[in-house]
């Protein structure tokens, strides 16, 4: 349910895109209380919320090729690689690096986990204003899950699967660490997004993992009853 300033909001946002009409309803539908102090708020995070699954299409999209760390790469105009990750080169704006990944797929190579935080990067950088994006994230470092403190990362126990989350499938009986899981944005409509799997139904996501397990393995990969999304209201301060 979505509570606007005390009151109990049932009437959408003018002016809403399809994908924006869906993630409203499904807001509306949580039976967790969403609390806004303005209508502004809200359009933020629906916005947020889109970009976030348009970030994900552009990237199943992409060149970008699914690998881990020893055989990752990052294009060397912008990155360097480290011993902990990625680090944005002197004098590169973050916005120009994080939206080279998407331009150029063909020039990096990293597993799901990276590929959910440049998804929350690109998403980002969309949504709020780029002066504010490049002062935030000056000191980019990216691999797994490393991330700046200001992106915000939130996970919880729960099973409130509002498109823009972020999922992840456990795989218990993996035959590569690399495969122990999938972490997945949810699409909407039963539709995942996870890198190195593409897009996929809920079932598609659980089929792929299987065949991803160890010689005789008898536990099939699952959805955990988790979820990860971003601060909302904290990110909506640096809004256009």
């Amino acid at each position: 349910m979505i509570i606007m300033m005390g009151t109990l909001l049932e009437d959408p946002p003018h002016s809403l895109s399809e994908i924006e009409g869906t993630i409203f309803k499904e807001l509306q539908a949580s039976k967790y209380p969403r609390y806004y102090i303005s209508m502004n708020q809200l359009r933020f995070e629906i916005l947020l919320r889109s970009n976030i699954i348009e970030a994900a299409i552009k990237l199943s999209n992409s060149a970008a090729e699914f690998n881990i760390f020893k055989n990752s790469k990052f294009n060397p105009l912008y990155w360097i690689k480290t011993r902990r990750g990625y680090a944005l080169r002197p004098n590169v704006l973050p916005s120009a690096a994080i939206a080279d990944i998407f331009k150029n797929g063909h020039e990096y190579a990293f597993e799901c986990s990276t590929a959910i935080v440049l998804i929350y990067y690109y998403a980002v950088l969309q949504s709020i204003n780029i002066q504010a994006f490049n002062q935030l994230f000056r000191n980019l470092l990216v691999w797994d899950w490393s991330y700046d403190e200001d992106l915000k990362i939130i996970t919880k126990a729960g099973t409130d699967y509002i498109p823009g989350n972020v999922l992840y499938f456990y795989n218990p009986d993996y035959k590569y660490p690399v495969w122990i899981g999938e972490n997945t944005v949810y699409m909407g409509k039963d539709l995942y997004f996870g890198h190195g799997i593409g897009i996929g139904t809920k079932e598609e996501m659980i089929q792929s993992l299987n065949t991803l397990r160890k010689p005789n393995a008898i536990r099939s990969a699952y959805l955990l009853e988790q979820y990860s999304t971003l601060d909302f209201q904290y990110l909506s301060k640096f809004a256009y």
